[in-house]
């Protein structure tokens, strides 16, 4: 496929729908089958709503091959691995996580042993919002409904490690936006492992040396503990509570809410729990003084200092305040972001040392996080923030194709080529226009 994409819309519908077709793999799509041939959970939560707008029946296996990984503790798996391949296709692989020896994983299904953001609601919700057949989306629905509740109920009982409400992350694989800066403390206080865990051949665009070494080694402490949940809040050396994860949580907690009254449930739980995670970013993430949110390290208990991408996730928040809103849209539109970028949002304060135009999650724009924004946006009525990031995102795969991630400078694609979740979001965007849909 041409890296250029020129034509209207219809044929930008047309190359992102051979791009999920082609990554497609039986049950699930492969987020870039040469470099990253599993399922991931953050992607497939992207992917089964770009899946929404063009096939329907494998949005809907998407999610449910996902899920079929899940644990008994409602632990939502961040890959399911596919056993049809060679072990060695992709480290880490089922070896370092041996989720075979735990007693609530899954039997026969290969998993890792950490988590994602739990999107999976408001994706659910989303393909609903779009589905022509109501009965049939209905019942889809009530067949997920007790997987994400399960899902919801490990994040407060075994991941609310404070009890204040929100959820943290114990790995930054965790946050979905894996290598960002935001890590760079808490991971540079834990002491390099006694050996390198990770293989001499590591993947290319991957963070690589001592990171990834600290990477692989917190695994190893979580499996040395059997993942166990006393271990995570008492001893685990990363635990962090991130502002993205967290309103990721929220508005998936409004989503369940919106299905259980979709097919007959309780949704007064949901909506209780997003009130209380609602109250807890304002109290516990919110900086006044630099007016955004910033990630907590619960081991020190202080904020830390690098501002990312994600200190917009709490557009997510519908009940957002509306000074604070108009504190991330300056912060958005500021030379530190979108203000200094042809293509944004680039995902670290441009001001801040840390970033890197080039660098895994430290800069670069996400195609993702472009599309988390643009959902805000809209939760908030910004239609020029919406059209904003709506626009750069079509400019960026015009010019660059479906890659993985793109310099937010000159928008050059970086990272795997026809990348699942830039495809299946510019269906998505595309959809929510009203764009011809090409199948």
């Amino acid at each position: 496929m041409s890296s250029r994409l020129t034509g209207d819309e219809t044929a930008l519908w047309k190359a992102a729908a051979r791009v999920l077709d082609a990554n497609w793999t039986g049950n699930a799509t492969a987020a870039s089958p040469g470099l990253y041939p599993h399922q991931w959970s953050w992607d497939s939560a992207f992917i089964s709503m770009g899946l929404a707008r063009h096939r329907r029946g494998r949005a809907e296996a998407e999610l449910i091959s996902l899920f079929r990984g899940q644990w008994a503790d409602g632990m939502l798996p961040h890959i399911v691995f596919n056993t049809r391949l060679d072990r060695r296709a992709f480290f880490p692989g089922p070896e370092l996580w041996r989720s075979d020896r735990q007693p609530d994983a899954p039997r026969g299904v290969h998993t890792s042993a950490l988590t994602q953001p739990p999107l999976h609601a408001l994706s659910a919700l989303r393909l609903h919002e779009c589905a022509a057949d109501g009965e049939s989306s209905r019942a889809f629905l009530a067949r997920l409904y007790p997987m994400l509740t399960a899902q919801h109920h490990y994040l407060a009982r075994c991941r609310d490690l404070d009890s204040s409400g929100l959820i943290a992350i114990c790995h930054p694989w965790e946050s979905g936006l894996d290598n960002s800066p935001a890590w760079d403390r808490p991971l540079g206080a834990l002491p390099l492992p006694p050996s390198s865990y990770a293989p001499g051949l590591r993947p290319h665009n991957l963070p690589t040396g001592e990171d990834y070494d600290r990477y692989v080694r917190l695994v190893a402490l979580m499996r040395e503990a059997a993942y166990r949940p006393g271990y995570l809040r008492d001893a685990h050396p990363f635990a962090v509570e991130d502002p993205l994860v967290n309103a990721v949580y929220l508005a998936s907690s409004h989503a369940l809410a919106a299905i259980a009254e979709i097919i007959g449930a309780d949704p007064v739980p949901h909506r209780e729990r997003a009130q209380r995670v609602h109250e807890a970013v304002l109290d516990r993430l919110w900086d006044a003084e630099t007016g955004c949110f910033r990630a907590r390290d619960l081991r020190d208990d202080r904020l830390l200092p690098v501002i990312t991408a994600g200190s917009f996730g709490p557009l997510l928040d519908p009940e957002l305040p509306a000074p604070i809103v108009r504190n991330l849209v300056d912060l958005l539109l500021s030379a530190r972001f979108a203000g200094a970028a042809g293509y944004p949002v680039p995902t670290c304060d441009i001001q801040a040392p840390a970033f890197d135009r080039a660098g895994y999650w430290r800069g670069p724009t996400w195609i993702s996080t472009n599309w988390l924004v643009w959902y805000g946006a809209l939760t908030h009525d910004l239609p020029v923030v919406a059209d904003l990031l709506y626009g750069s995102t079509m400019r960026l795969v015009r010019q660059s194709g479906f890659r993985e991630f793109f310099d937010p400078f000159d928008g050059t694609g970086r990272g795997s080529h026809d990348y699942a979740w830039s495809a299946a979001l510019v269906l998505d965007l595309l959809g929510a226009r009203r764009a011809p849909q090409a199948a």
